[in-house]
């Protein structure tokens, strides 16, 4: 995990140039260390870079996060989807004070198949050691469902 310790409203440009341009998890912390939010990106330059862009359509609460920032860290991953996850549990484990849309302890689904004599096919977001087959976890359960309903 890398930090960029930032000036109390703003980073540096060539501080941000540090930042890789590659998929990750980043985390907004204030003056005590807090994590104050946690985003993810498919190129982590250029999303803390657009916090910090001057624009007239920034929101109130972003307008308040950005005042709050003291310095940024971030973990690079794999892929889009793995920062999702990551990006995901690292919201529940810590719960910021700007993320309020992961809160909700909702977990991804995945598909369980029950080993029974005829097993059924269904989504489940949690998985436990039961004997059943476990596939995910799945970050669009919209398409998770067309899928198994395509299958059945």
């Amino acid at each position: 995990m890398r930090i960029l310790q930032a000036e109390m409203t703003s980073i540096k440009k060539n501080q941000i140039k540090q930042i890789p341009t590659k998929p990750g998890v980043y985390f907004f912390k204030d003056v005590d260390s807090e994590i104050i939010y946690i985003g993810k990106a498919k190129n982590l330059r250029n999303r803390v870079r657009s916090y910090f862009q001057k624009s007239k359509h920034q929101s109130a609460k972003n307008i308040s996060l950005i005042k709050r920032i003291a310095n940024v860290e971030w973990l690079v991953v794999r892929s889009e989807v793995e920062a999702l996850l990551t990006e995901a549990n690292l919201i529940k484990q810590h719960q910021p004070h700007y993320n309020v849309s992961l809160k909700d302890d909702k977990s991804f689904p995945y598909i369980r198949i029950t080993k029974e004599p005829y097993p059924r096919v269904f989504i489940t977001r949690e998985v436990v050691r039961d004997g059943s087959k476990y596939f995910g976890p799945y970050t669009d359960v919209y398409h998770l469902r067309r899928s198994l309903k395509a299958v059945h």
